[in-house]
């Protein structure tokens, strides 16, 4: 039954983290595509892909656990 239970949470994380990569790839792309972006977007893609970095690694974390 545990040893069920650690599988569903890794596999939880797993498609977590895959959902994180997919949206941090995302606005890479976005901000690669672009020559006219203000330094407000810039900002704003900052924080988004500093927020994304924080949740990744809080989750690779917890899935060593």
């Amino acid at each position: 039954w545990l040893n069920n239970k650690r599988n569903t949470m890794t596999d939880k994380i797993e498609n977590t983290l895959d959902y994180y990569k997919i949206k941090e790839q995302q606005i890479l792309n976005t901000v690669n595509s672009q020559n006219n972006l203000t330094a407000e977007d810039i900002v704003h893609y900052g924080k988004e892909m500093s927020i994304l970095t924080y949740k990744i690694t809080a989750l690779e974390i917890a899935k060593e656990n």
